[in-house]
């Protein structure tokens, strides 16, 4: 699996513009083929089953993972705060013991919806209704989650990633890469 971003997104279009730019690296795909919506409404290549992928924008941020198995990512640009209704609606009666532990903190939030987003994308059904389904692997109570553990769920590997004002994560069958191989410079090719 790679995990591919960037932190300067003017235009969702570079989402897909990072897609190209990795498929051609990592997979020798030029062009990039031709994108088709799954049943539930996650892209893949039809004429390229064989590769996976999945994208995440949020704020100036995007990530891109590729894998050789299905695969789910999610960036959450932070928010200083957010709605007690909505942590009550999204979280699991242990996600919101988690939040609590660690002081309802926006940052622990941020990360919990990341994972939650992630584990909906990698599966291709997406977030089931209400959110609070979406189970995710959590650390014990008072700990934070580390970016220097996989964290697991059944077969499912988890990581997390974060910076100064985002949360981010990244989920599959295989192990997540320890780092994010920053992308600068993108450019549309005509």
């Amino acid at each position: 699996m790679i995990l591919l971003g960037i932190n300067d997104l003017a235009r969702r279009e570079q989402a897909r513009e990072l897609l190209a730019w990795g498929a051609e690296r990592y997979w020798g795909l030029v062009p990039l083929p031709e994108l088709e919506a799954g049943e539930r409404g996650k892209p893949w290549f039809p004429s390229c089953p064989q590769y996976h992928f999945n994208l995440s924008h949020s704020g100036c941020f995007a990530l891109c993972a590729l894998s050789d198995q299905p695969v789910g990512v999610d960036i959450q640009e932070m928010r200083a705060a957010w709605r007690p209704s909505l942590v009550e609606r999204t979280c699991s009666p242990e996600e919101r013991a988690w939040l609590a532990s660690l002081g309802d903190r926006g940052e622990d939030f941020a990360q919990l919806w990341a994972l939650k987003e992630s584990g909906g994308k990698q599966t291709g059904y997406g977030l089931p209704y209400p959110p609070s389904r979406q189970a995710v692997p959590l650390p014990p109570l008072g700990e934070p989650y580390d970016p220097g553990t996989i964290y697991t769920l059944g077969e499912t590997k988890f990581r997390v990633y974060l910076g100064e004002n985002w949360r981010g994560a990244v989920c599959g069958l295989e192990a997540p890469p320890q780092a994010i191989q920053w992308v600068s410079g993108l450019r549309r090719e005509n």
